[in-house]
């Protein structure tokens, strides 16, 4: 764990494993969604817009190979970086056939300097094949798999229009776990209909699984999504920036340190973003949270109980 931080970054752990700086690339791999594409619904979740969290760089003819080459010009530029891991960021991952997925992911590793992948995907979108797949790159490449979950509460995944269960996260991580791939979930806070306890309730269940890292993030409100609807209708309120700062600190308190916090709030697009606008000030908001926990002089893990 970085002390200065209080809580186990990842930056401080890629650094560890590699001896220095390794930076992710996005990329988009031009895949759909079951929530998405009628498979379970078209509406999608109520925070999602047309992208899928995605750049749309597939859309405009551009190859995996490109996308990572063009994204390395940047970031050796801006860090100096020499190794980076390729992001499949948009949409669903695996959610297509392991002959498929195969030639994505060997064109993202052929790449110069790569050292590893980090797969973003649903719950539902994994199944033994796939994840013998998976495995083995994890063999000779580090592999973070991203499971979006964004809350343990099958009442707000209704809500959300999610399309799965808690019970469908739990059995995709027993299916992965054990494999040497390196499982990261994603938790939205401030979901409609949650308050603290039920937030924090995740992080009590969340703690005691096989999960090797968390991403939180800040559910704002983005341009064409079924929540800027309600949002507009006054059915839904974002949180303030301090109510955010001080649950983030109490989620941190009730994780295991060897939980690897990949990301603290999001980071939305400003050209998107609709409310609330302190979202779009990440390194506001990430220093809050640093200050708060020195504050109460805490760090991840001080309140965790197995």
């Amino acid at each position: 764990m970085d002390k200065k931080k209080r809580y186990s970054d990842y930056n401080t752990y890629l650094r560890q494993l590699f001896g220095q700086r390794v930076q992710k690339i996005s990329v988009d791999a031009g895949l759909s969604c079951p929530n998405r594409d009628g498979l379970l619904s078209k509406k999608g979740c109520i925070y999602c817009n047309s992208k899928g969290s995605g750049s749309g760089m597939f859309a405009k003819g551009l190859s995996i190979k490109k996308q990572i080459e063009t994204g390395k010009i940047g970031m050796i530029k801006k860090y100096k970086a020499k190794k980076f891991l390729a992001y499949f960021q948009s949409y669903s991952n695996t959610y297509t056939t392991c002959e498929h997925m195969k030639q994505l992911y060997d064109e993202a590793l052929s790449c110069d300097g790569m050292v590893g992948m980090a797969i973003g995907t649903r719950p539902d979108c994994i199944n033994t094949e796939k994840l013998d797949l998976i495995e083995s790159y994890a063999k000779q490449y580090l592999v973070w798999l991203e499971y979006g979950l964004q809350s343990v509460h099958d009442t707000t995944l209704d809500l959300i229009n999610r399309g799965h269960g808690f019970k469908d996260f739990m059995d995709a991580v027993q299916l992965t776990a054990g494999r040497g791939i390196n499982i990261c979930t994603h938790i939205i806070l401030g979901l409609p209909g949650e308050d603290k306890k039920m937030m924090l309730e995740s992080a009590k269940i969340l703690a005691d699984t096989p999960i090797n890292g968390i991403k939180i993030h800040l559910l704002y409100v983005i341009k064409g999504t079924l929540l800027e609807q309600l949002w507009k209708s006054g059915e839904y309120i974002p949180m303030e920036q301090a109510e955010y700062v001080e649950t983030v600190c109490d989620f941190l308190e009730l994780l295991p340190k060897k939980i690897i916090i990949q990301r603290i709030t999001g980071d939305p697009h400003p050209d998107e973003l609709r409310a609330p606008l302190w979202a779009g000030r990440y390194r506001e908001t990430f220093n809050m949270i640093q200050q708060t926990l020195e504050k109460r002089n805490s760090f991840q893990g001080s309140r965790y109980k197995k």
